[in-house]
């Protein structure tokens, strides 16, 4: 079973949830409300960001195939100045949803671009940029509604992408993990659960069949547990793999400290 949506599908997603985005911005008490999960910003900010990251990300893939960021996406990110107005700034918001997706229906899937996420499983093409962007655009409407009401729990389509796509684009990597080698199993309540192996050889992670179904490894014989264990909803998960959860919300099984370890690393290519 695949979670991760076509192309289209993606685009469609962008859309659903930039449109989420502005419904929260457009219902809250004020612009300068905190946002809990980003410390520091505020409303205003975060959409300033979203917003930005939609203009970047368009002139990325509008540029086509590169090794280092496109002069033109870096001008567009320092030159981002949204405007202070909220109806103004929401069609701020809207436009700049609007340039990334017209800018990835007319690459297409497959045209390749800079990314900053190097030799990860995620392809450096646009399909890989819509996917990305599907959740930072989810994530960050949770923080929309964190910041002045009670936040809802990212839709189900989104989130059983979400995990895949984090541990494709945000930890695989053939980096050594500095500590001693260990496996990690995210078990989503939806029924899909992966593994993450981080040892000295890097980080790469695979599915895995439901909890409760039998694991055989390549040679046939059943998997060994693992280190740690998360369980929770996939839309849990993927919030506490961007930080906006704490570990203890979540059931966890086996050696937590290795989890934190895990959160806090920034491996270095």
């Amino acid at each position: 079973m695949t979670t991760t949506p076509d192309f289209a599908g993606l685009l469609h997603l962008i859309d659903d949830r930039s449109s989420a985005f502005r419904a929260a911005v457009a219902s809250a008490p004020a612009l300068d409300v905190r946002v809990p999960t980003c410390p520091g910003w505020t409303l205003f900010d975060l959409v300033e960001h979203l917003g930005g990251g939609d203009r970047f990300w368009a002139a990325v893939v509008g540029a086509g195939p590169a090794d280092v960021p496109p002069a033109d996406a870096l001008a567009v990110r320092a030159a981002v100045a949204a405007p202070a107005e909220r109806d103004a700034l929401l069609a701020w918001s809207a436009e700049s949803t609007r340039l990334l997706l017209d800018t990835l229906r007319e690459a297409g899937p497959d045209r390749g671009c800079w990314t900053w996420w190097g030799r990860s499983l995620t392809p450096r093409n646009a399909g890989g940029v819509a996917r990305h962007r599907v959740q930072e655009t989810a994530v960050h409407t949770y923080d929309a509604l964190v910041s002045w009401s009670a936040p809802q729990p990212l839709p189900a389509q989104t989130a059983l992408d979400g995990v895949d796509e984090f541990l494709s684009t945000c930890v695989t990597t053939p980096a050594a993990w500095p500590h001693r080698p260990a496996t990690f199993d995210f078990h989503a309540a939806e029924g899909i659960s992966w593994r993450l192996t981080v040892d000295g050889a890097g980080a790469r992670h695979l599915r895995l069949p439901a909890p409760g179904e039998t694991s055989a490894g390549p040679a046939g014989q059943d998997r060994a547990a693992a280190d740690v264990s998360v369980s929770a909803s996939a839309g849990e998960l993927v919030l506490l793999l961007y930080d906006r959860l704490p570990a203890g919300d979540l059931r966890i099984d086996g050696d937590g400290e290795l989890l934190d370890l895990l959160r806090a690393w920034e491996p270095e290519e």
